[in-house]
């Protein structure tokens, strides 16, 4: 017997505005899948602050339930993967965009899309994690290719939001000194107490960009694109990495083809929504390995599921610090 279920629902209405409500719905009205998930936890992204806002269009399907992360328990499932009870956890893979995401009691899905959580991840860390966790250890994956903790500084953009959070803290147990980049003043403490050896006033990277400018990093994890990326490259290392996963700032790249011709500089992009089956199981491996559970519960910050409107918004201003966390079920 089907179930009724409460979710989060974005809806379009006539002159293009959106509604988001709370709603409840019968279990049979999920999308396509053939796997049912309790979803026990979740978590708000940049990308669902946007879904909720309607400040840039993400939403592909309509009326659609946000949320591109879940954690939970498998309730049916048809894939022989997976079987009641399994821990799972899922990210990106177009839900909360096309596919019903994770704010809500259950998610019926493909099982192509979830992994087995590793044992030593609860379900609620797993959404502390998050997509942006993955994001930043598919990036951290990325500077470890060419560059070790011995070559020099890397740079983190974007520092307090979640990528960089956790970006700081895994480079930091693997040994690497790490400069974070923020709001000059603000989240200081937090950002050395979660791994960065250094904190720098982000509006140094704002400046004019320089087709080379003076050698800093050996490498870059960046989160926000634009001119804070360009003047990035233009400070990277002979030969050194610099990852781009994200756009905060702008899509635009005001850079000059120097430093990759004359300096090596690699530049390497992260896209972690639709990433294969077999890297994603590798990056939750080593989060598993690598992540300092006792510095996880530092950026951790629950919250109320009811509030998530309200945090949609803050999270869109760059008022959150850390990562929120909802438990759901």
């Amino acid at each position: 017997m089907s179930e009724n279920i409460r979710v989060l629902m974005v809806s379009k209405n006539i002159d293009d505005s959106q509604t988001v409500e709370f709603k409840v719905i019968n279990e049979n009205q999920l999308m396509k899948g053939n796997v049912i998930v309790k979803v026990t936890h979740s978590t708000l992204n940049y990308k669902d602050g946007l879904a909720i806002t309607g400040k840039r269009p993400v939403i592909r399907n309509w009326p659609m339930v946000p949320g591109v992360d879940l954690s939970g328990i498998v309730e049916k499932s048809d894939d022989s993967s997976f079987s009641k009870g399994d821990r799972v956890v899922l990210n990106g893979h177009g839900i909360g965009e096309k596919h019903f995401g994770g704010f809500a009691e259950k998610a019926r899905v493909s099982g192509d899309w979830l992994i087995h959580l590793p044992e030593n991840i609860s379900c609620e860390n797993s959404m502390v994690i998050g997509s942006a966790g993955l994001t930043a250890m598919l990036s951290v994956i990325e500077i470890e290719k060419k560059i070790k903790p011995q070559d020099g500084e890397i740079l983190v953009t974007g520092s307090s939001g979640g990528v960089g959070s956790i970006a700081i803290m895994l480079l930091s147990e693997l040994g690497y000194s790490v400069v974070a980049s923020t709001k000059d003043g603000v989240n200081n403490d937090y950002l050395k107490q979660i791994g960065a050896n250094k904190v720098v006033n982000r509006n140094i990277f704002n400046d004019e960009v320089k087709k080379l400018d003076k050698q800093k990093w050996a490498g870059v994890i960046d989160v926000v694109g634009s001119k804070t990326l360009a003047n990035a490259i233009s400070q990277t290392f002979y030969g050194g990495t610099v990852v781009s996963c994200g756009l905060a700032q702008g899509d635009d790249l005001p850079v000059s083809v120097m430093p990759f011709i004359i300096r090596a500089v690699t530049l390497r992009g992260i896209e972690s929504i639709n990433v294969d089956r077999v890297s994603r199981i590798n990056a939750w491996t080593r989060l598993s390995e690598i992540m300092n559970f006792d510095k996880l519960e530092m950026i951790k910050v629950k919250a109320n599921y009811i509030d998530i409107m309200d945090l949609g918004k803050k999270i869109v201003q760059g008022e959150i610090k850390g990562r929120i966390v909802f438990k759901i079920n």
